[in-house]
């Protein structure tokens, strides 16, 4: 009887820790076959046949729809180029260049996947609109409150991600890596 006992009690452990971890990863994804560039990350098999099967059960989960792997490349990013989540309630800029693309959009996004809901209806910019310097760098505050310029508002979500989309680029795609693409940096400039 003792023997029957513990070996359910060991199946229902074993059971319970492998549904834990499955969930784990399906939920906040693995760094198999990831591209680190700075604080942006990209998965450039996400939008292929070599998609790996942890970044199939997150896009599962999560529904989204990448783009295949001829058409471009999304670049994530959580933190800033220090580490430090980002805020909704604090002022980052992103600044930079980006690497060639014939077309990109900077969006905000919770922590979910859905478009961070503000007054003005903003979420994103795209190559098209952005005002850039002249030496076709450009600057986005994302912060709370308007700012001069490129703004894009946060609505004071306590966390939000960035998603950098780049249509019709070498980036990722030829060579699976380029960890020296120029990519925006990330910098939290204050929090209120």
């Amino acid at each position: 009887m003792r023997l029957i006992f513990v070996l359910i009690l060991t199946m229902a452990i074993a059971t319970f820790v492998g549904l834990g971890l499955t969930w784990n990863t399906a939920t906040r994804g693995v760094e198999i076959g990831t591209l680190t560039i700075g604080p942006w990350t990209a998965r450039p098999r996400i939008g292929t046949s070599e998609i790996d099967p942890y970044a199939r059960a997150t896009v599962a989960r999560s529904g989204e729809l990448p783009i295949g792997a001829g058409d471009g490349i999304t670049f994530r990013a959580t933190a800033d180029n220090s580490g430090k989540k980002l805020d909704g309630r604090c002022d980052v800029i992103v600044s930079g260049v980006t690497p060639a693309a014939r077309f990109w959009t900077l969006t905000v996004y919770d922590l979910k996947g859905k478009l961070v809901a503000n007054g003005l209806q903003r979420y994103g910019f795209t190559s098209q609109e952005v005002v850039r310097a002249s030496d076709g760098s450009f600057t986005v505050h994302v912060a709370p409150r308007a700012r001069a310029g490129n703004w894009l508002p946060t609505g004071g979500v306590s966390r939000y991600q960035l998603l950098l989309r780049l249509y019709d680029t070498p980036v990722g795609v030829a060579t699976r890596s380029q960890k020296d693409a120029p990519l925006p940096s990330i910098t939290t400039a204050g929090c209120s």
